[in-house]
């Protein structure tokens, strides 16, 4: 775990201090999250519960497995508001997508993005996006604000960290992902978020919470006060979205 920013003797039980989840798949049946619109109620409410004031829905738009369009989004989206309103959860959601930078994905005025342009990109799990430089470098070009997902669990980039360094120095944003500190991934995915944190080159944090183990470990570290502990000093700019 890291531990640079501990602070001990400091109790923080909840996740008021990054207030804003930016990458999460809460909206129902639409990708490899929540299943139903009971489940993401669910979700929500625990979340909100765990401190969070607003949650920004990334499900995928991976052309080979899940093939979203906005409307897609927005129609999920629409049900997700309504029940919330219904049951009167005093948070805010919203929706934007997480693209899969494959061979496929393309450049054009409908790209579901994050406040500010921010667009959230990942990669294969295998190898990297052969095309990822010149991707991001074309979306800057028309103006967008390129975050990429969970860098720490990309493994082919373990032995080679310097293509971090390369990513960075083209301004391509940085998110990790919370339950990876927690070695909820393995230990090597937890190695390289100690040394991303180190080298403070994370710019946001999110859950990227898909189902009800991600959630019961996000829990049990926020509520027994170690994820602050461990980051919760971190200069992370969730709450500037």
């Amino acid at each position: 775990m890291f531990s640079i920013f501990k602070k001990k003797g400091t109790v923080v039980a909840d996740i008021s201090w990054l207030g804003v989840d930016l990458h999460s798949h809460l909206l129902p049946g639409i990708d490899d999250g929540c299943k139903n619109l009971d489940e993401s109620l669910a979700y929500i409410t625990r979340l909100h519960g765990l401190g969070f004031s607003k949650l920004i829905c990334t499900p995928h738009i991976f052309t080979e497995l899940y093939p979203n369009t906005p409307e897609t989004i927005s129609t999920a989206l629409k049900l997700v508001q309504d029940s919330i309103e219904a049951a009167q959860i005093d948070i805010e959601v919203s929706a934007a997508a997480e693209y899969m930078v494959d061979e496929t994905f393309k450049i054009n005025d409908s790209l579901m993005c994050l406040p500010g342009r921010r667009i959230l990109v990942e990669m294969s799990y295998l190898y990297e996006s052969p095309d990822i430089e010149q991707i991001i470098f074309d979306l800057q070009i028309k103006g967008y604000v390129v975050i990429l997902a969970h860098p720490e669990r990309y493994n082919f980039y373990h032995e080679v960290q310097e293509r971090y360094k390369r990513l960075k120095d083209m301004g391509c944003l940085f998110q990790l992902n919370l339950l990876s500190v927690a070695g909820y991934y393995g230990k090597g995915v937890a190695k390289v978020a100690n040394y991303l944190l180190k080298n403070e080159l994370y710019d946001f944090a999110g859950t990227d919470l898909h189902h009800e183990n991600h959630l019961m470990a996000l829990e049990k570290i926020v509520l027994n006060g170690r994820l602050y502990e461990e980051i919760g000093h971190y200069s992370f700019k969730n709450k500037q979205i």
